[in-house]
């Protein structure tokens, strides 16, 4: 099996389904059926059962999933059964927040580096950490041992930090800044833009109220 073959889509759902048997098994469910997942998730049980195939034989024949089995699994193909060390690079009103959202570190990240150009923020803390200068990065993010770079800075700085947290090795990066960023092939990416996602829920409700009924 060829991990860069599986459609993006589907590692999205794969996620979809591990949050949802996260929740089973903290409520002691130890089996369930397809259908079941399938509309927790908003998906049909056929989708379910073609996402599951692309990484083997799940479940047994007239009595459905394991939770736990099936949310082990998962964890391990979507990398989760490990630790993923995280370096932010902007601490504003945006990153300051991903620095207190306790779910990171729920699912396994952890921030272990922040970044920022701001004077009046270098030295200051967020919770266990100390807000390091931009200009330290290269050395501190390869120090740190860090995984995944978090781009949390206005635009115009974003293609610059990105570009040093290559340097330093950095091969993941999740992008919250509105610019399309230019990485070698080799650094994997994922655009997080609030507008887009806007966009589309507006063109949704405009097109909706315009429908004939």
């Amino acid at each position: 099996m060829k991990y860069a073959k599986i459609p993006e889509i589907t590692i999205h759902r794969l996620s979809l389904y591990a949050r949802q048997l996260a929740l089973l098994d903290m409520n002691n469910v130890k089996v369930i059926s397809s259908v079941d997942i399938a509309e927790a998730c908003g998906v049909n049980s056929a989708q379910i059962r073609k996402d599951l195939a692309y990484f083997g034989e799940f479940g047994v024949r007239g009595i459905g999933y394991y939770v736990r089995d099936l949310l082990f699994e998962l964890r391990k193909i979507l990398g989760l059964n490990q630790e993923w060390r995280l370096g932010l690079v902007g601490v504003g009103n945006l990153g300051a927040a991903l620095l207190r959202h306790a779910v990171f570190l729920k699912r396994g990240y952890t921030f272990v580096k922040a970044f920022d150009q701001d004077p009046k923020k270098i030295g200051s803390q967020i919770g266990n950490l100390v807000i390091d200068p931009v200009g330290k990065m290269e050395n501190e993010i390869e120090k740190a041992g860090i995984d995944i770079g978090v781009i949390a800075t206005q635009s115009q700085m974003a293609q610059e930090c990105t570009d040093i947290l290559i340097r330093a090795g950095v091969n993941g990066v999740l992008n919250f800044a509105p610019i399309q960023l230019k990485t070698p092939p080799h650094v994997h990416i994922e655009n997080v833009d609030f507008t887009l996602k806007l966009d589309a829920l507006c063109y949704k409700l405009t097109a909706e109220s315009k429908a004939p009924f």
